[in-house]
């Protein structure tokens, strides 16, 4: 993650995580197979602690 980001971009950024975890979410739902499914929810959680991170970092700037 970038040390100095506007607000904008990191609200643009957080969207397109959100929108990342539904779509691996949607994709979830549809796999079958122990692989399919262990790798998607690997990529979800790399998503969601990016998310977080990005969430955190937001509320350092706005506070």
């Amino acid at each position: 993650m970038e040390i100095v980001a506007t607000l904008s971009e990191i609200d643009q950024r957080i969207a397109d995580i959100r929108e990342n975890i539904r779509v691996l979410t949607e994709q979830a739902a549809a796999f079958s197979g122990a692989a399919d499914e262990d790798r998607t929810s690997d990529r979800i959680a790399e998503q969601e602690a990016l998310l977080a991170e990005l969430l955190k970092h937001r509320e350092t700037l706005t506070h």
